[in-house]
């Protein structure tokens, strides 16, 4: 069997992944990155509209600093981020989006003189300073004070992407590609590195690391309906949680992003919406502000995906073979910032649903889009439960975004906390000497071949993989959508307990030989079922309404009894999850109040316990 060691191994090949990697390698350490497909064909590539950091050198950042980043954070993730990782975050943004820029990024620039934006469908004037040509500019994006969303055109991802593995290729990294992760090793304490499954040929491989890092990015492939590839399906963290003592942070903290396309929920971004665009109903009239005087269009993400569901139910929704929806509508921005600043939506539009925005409306609804839940770890990025394990990126619950993340913060997430957690990294491997265990290899290695062997063959039953996991799928659409409720959480759950048991007894109709998606897919179902039972478990335990988790039976915001994070463990043979809870945050720099958006009673905490913990001056 071919087995690879390294100082570093790491499990995704996207930004954050190959940030981690960049900064290992710089500090002269051996590093190997694995990937599904090639690098720059990871998702982080599908990102468009760019990535927050307060800069502040275009007319509408003047005045921006890294303290109104992070106020837009915390608020942003209505009180459940730690703050104490939200403000590394909104300091070090700044200085990583410069050396991207020195890297190679292709940043847009600030040019000169007069010009004009639209908000709210509106046509204002601005003026940009002379002194400041050539700087990175920026654009507004939703629950932001100031403009700080650095962008190129909208193929930021795709641009700071290929960047990245230039940086590696430079540096000499390993990248390694069509290659799973279908299990990690471990003796009870420290990770060793995991098994691998090569996809060209169906064969597994070991590769054993001093450290081992997850960055495999989310799982919205556990909903029907979502903005994510395919190959975002949560193997990362199914395989972190199968250890039985790494935790899923926050499961029940899911995305709903307002504007996937219909039918295919293809994302057209909010650069759409932070450029000027509007939101209309089936009369083709604006109602944002009705519900959000202030932000408009602009409101947070679960904000205005709940007020496009709220707006639907009261009757105001297009009527379509593919469902209900609502339309954007990015017509007044005109043919030369649709075919520059918009062009990958341009040709969303056009490829996908035969629309051409310059003249027609584009048909949207809110779809899932993001998980701000993830392996959790602490400020180092090092997985609680495992030495050796740490994880960066959406794969991640560090935890910077809460209960709602704001657009742009998820990619400038995955560089920045790449360069804190990979210098973290770099700490650990200076002071580590490992040995490695031939048992617990050997012995890992052998289970999964008999699982392999055992979905081949049929021999635990002949369930259809695609037909347990689309009702998998279903089961998360009717229970933990935008909009949650005990009944339907309820009914989910018990939807998902037979899935489980289902999921167990998955036999392949192929042979499973090679190349194999069926066997792919077999092998990681019962650890996506756990997931989504995490996610029901959890949402339906959080008796409270905060951020993107809004319960109709319980709508008020509860500091008093929720303000903390949940923890999702599955123990070896349980079949549901043990939720724990950790306080949200280790201190408040800014004390829970009013997000100035979104609505909502507030059940408040103690004010002894939040004077405690609120750092004095601040």
């Amino acid at each position: 069997m071919y087995t690879h060691t390294s100082d570093l191994l790491v499990i995704g090949a996207g930004l954050s992944g190959e940030r981690v990697a960049v900064e290992s390698a710089l500090a002269g350490f051996d590093v190997v990155c694995l990937s599904i497909v090639p690098a720059r064909r990871s998702h982080s590539s599908a990102a468009q509209g760019g990535m927050q950091a307060a800069i502040g050198n275009c007319a509408m950042g003047e005045g921006d600093n890294p303290d109104v980043h992070f106020l837009d954070t915390v608020k942003g993730s209505d009180w459940g981020c730690d703050q104490e990782v939200a403000r590394m975050f909104a300091d070090t943004a700044p200085i990583e989006m410069r050396r991207l820029a020195h890297w190679g990024v292709p940043w847009n620039r600030v040019v000169p003189g007069k010009s004009f934006y639209f908000k709210g469908g509106e046509k204002f004037d601005k003026f940009e300073k002379p002194e400041k040509e050539g700087l990175i500019t920026a654009r507004s994006f939703g629950g932001t004070a100031k403009w700080r969303t650095c962008y190129t055109s909208d193929g930021t991802g795709h641009a700071v992407m290929c960047t990245m593995d230039n940086k590696c290729a430079e540096l000499g990294i390993t990248v390694l590609d069509r290659k799973e992760a279908i299990s990690l090793i471990h003796d009870g304490e420290k990770c060793m590195g995991a098994v691998v499954r090569c996809l060209r040929t169906g064969k597994l491989e070991v590769f054993l690391a001093k450290a081992t890092v997850v960055c495999t990015g989310g799982y919205g492939r556990l909903y029907t309906a979502t903005t994510n590839a395919v190959i975002c399906d949560g193997a990362g963290n199914a395989i972190a949680q199968e250890t039985g003592l790494v935790p899923i942070g926050n499961p029940e903290s899911i995305q709903f992003h307002p504007t996937g396309i219909v039918p295919t929920d293809i994302l057209v971004t909010e650069g759409c919406r932070g450029d000027g665009g509007t939101l209309l109903d089936v009369n083709e009239e604006r109602f944002m502000h009705i519900y959000e005087p202030e932000k408009a269009e602009l409101a947070s993400r679960d904000v205005v995906a709940r007020r496009m569901t709220e707006h639907m139910r009261a009757g105001h929704g297009v009527q379509s073979p593919y469902g209900e929806h609502l339309w954007l509508d990015i017509r007044h921005l005109g043919d030369k910032h649709i075919s520059t600043k918009l062009r990958e939506v341009d040709e969303i539009c056009k490829n996908f649903l035969g629309v051409d925005a310059r003249t027609q409306l584009i048909p949207v609804r809110p779809t899932q889009h993001y998980t701000m839940s993830g392996i959790r770890t602490d400020k180092t990025g090092a997985a609680y439960g495992l030495k050796g394990l740490f994880s960066a990126g959406e794969a991640a619950c560090w935890d910077m975004h809460g209960f709602n993340r704001l657009g742009g913060n998820s990619l400038a997430e995955t560089v920045v906390a790449g360069g804190i957690i990979g210098k973290c990294i770099v700490e650990y491997l200076r002071g580590c000497e490992t040995t490695y265990s031939t048992a617990a290899i050997n012995a890992e290695v052998k289970r999964q071949q008999q699982r392999i062997d055992d979905l081949i063959a049929g021999r635990l039953g002949r369930e259809n993989v695609y037909k347990v996991r689309s009702e998998m799928q279903e089961a998360l659409m009717k229970g933990c959508f935008v909009f949650r409720n005990e009944k339907d959480l309820q009914a989910c759950i018990e939807t998902l307990q037979g899935v489980y048991e289902r999921a167990g007894k998955i036999g392949l109709v192929s042979n499973g030989l090679g190349a194999n998606h069926e066997l792919a897919a077999a092998l990681k179902l019962r650890g996506q079922v756990r997931l989504a039972l995490c996610i029901a478990a959890g949402a339906l335990a959080r008796k409270e309404s905060r951020g993107s988790h809004n319960r109709e039976d319980f709508p008020a915001r509860d500091d008093q009894n929720w303000l903390n994070r949940t923890l999702a463990y599955w123990p070896e043979g349980a079949d549901m999850p043990v939720l724990k809870y950790e306080d949200a945050t280790p201190y408040f720099e800014i004390p829970p109040g009013e997000r100035g958006y979104g609505g909502g009673k507030i059940i408040q905490a103690d004010p002894a316990l939040i004077a405690a913990k609120t750092i004095k001056g601040k």
